[in-house]
């Protein structure tokens, strides 16, 4: 998948704003406690510049020269909506075939990559227990995904 940008430097429209064709979302289960929210979305957005490097920007460096990591090239937009908004969220990603990150409760209890992975691994797909997820692709495509989810506040 390949982002594509509609203006940014160096274009006639080097003032207007920069739109993708692609979108990153990250779906957060409404119920969930202030840190968990922070915890889970941070976990769920790691994984997609392994899967889709071409969502990561260049390093970063200021005016000293002091280098700093790369970031995504384009906003995470975080939304929230119930466990079913989720359930069916998970479904519609899956069936499009759209890179997605899934944070099941179990994994609160887990304290590492390991343990993580079983946790996932023990359940099957339609009865995990999903807090939260991630997905990237077509923008079109994403807004479908999320159907019924709302912008995090």
């Amino acid at each position: 998948m390949r982002i594509h940008e509609t203006a940014g430097p160096g274009t006639a429209g080097e003032n207007a704003p920069v739109r993708f064709d692609s979108k990153i979302a990250v779906l957060l289960r409404e119920d969930l406690e202030p840190w968990q929210r922070l915890n889970v979305t941070a976990f769920l957005v790691s994984g997609l510049g392994t899967a889709a490097p071409e969502v990561i920007g260049e390093p970063y460096t200021d005016a000293d020269g002091t280098p700093y990591l790369s970031m995504f090239r384009q906003p995470v937009l975080v939304f929230q909506g119930t466990g079913e908004t989720l359930t069916a969220a998970h479904g519609r990603a899956l069936s499009r075939s759209l890179p997605v990150g899934v944070f099941t409760s179990e994994l609160f209890g887990t304290g590492n990559d390991r343990d993580n992975r079983a946790a996932v691994r023990a359940v099957g797909k339609d009865r995990l227990d999903l807090v939260g997820m991630a997905v990237y692709g077509p923008r079109n495509a994403v807004d479908k995904v999320l159907k019924g989810a709302r912008m995090h506040p």
